[in-house]
């Protein structure tokens, strides 16, 4: 993979923080005309830098506000077990992220809900027919201080 020089660096943070910058706005940013930043942002998708363009949406506006970081622990540790664990967990649309982890948890999920019983709903019927888990333990969020996807460059 290609060395990224200081302008590629500049071009992944201003695409990091807004997304819908126009390749004209990209070039007047980076002292540059929009063809070659065309071909160097094509070039970042390309090799992977940039994965996928994305929207933040306003959970409380669409009233899914109640957000919970759930940690799993699966009953066994075997490379099926984990496997089949992240299968079911990606079809639960509740869960917005999932991580594997290290420490007291194997796993670590995002979860949005309406409310409390959404989420006791979502937690006894959706996880709780997830075979692999063994056991469960919700943080629930008071306040989101911070919200982004980007990366300190």
């Amino acid at each position: 993979m290609p060395e990224l020089d200081e302008t590629d660096i500049k071009l992944l943070k201003l695409l990091g923080n807004d997304s819908t910058l126009t390749m004209k706005e990209l070039a007047a940013r980076v002292n540059l005309s929009p063809s070659p930043v065309f071909e160097r942002v094509k070039r970042l998708e390309g090799n992977g830098y940039i994965k996928k363009y994305i929207a933040l949406i306003d959970s409380e506006k669409l009233n899914q506000g109640l957000i919970i970081f759930c940690n799993i622990r699966l009953k066994q540790h075997d490379k099926s077990i984990g496997h089949d664990f992240v299968s079911d967990v990606l079809q639960l649309k509740e869960v917005t992220e999932c991580y594997n982890i290290s420490g007291d948890y194997d796993f670590l999920l995002k979860v949005y809900a309406r409310n409390m019983k959404h989420y006791q709903d979502f937690v006894f019927n959706k996880l709780g027919s997830v075979k692999s888990i063994g056991s469960t333990h919700s943080t629930f969020v008071m306040c989101e201080n911070k919200n982004s996807y980007n990366i300190n460059l």
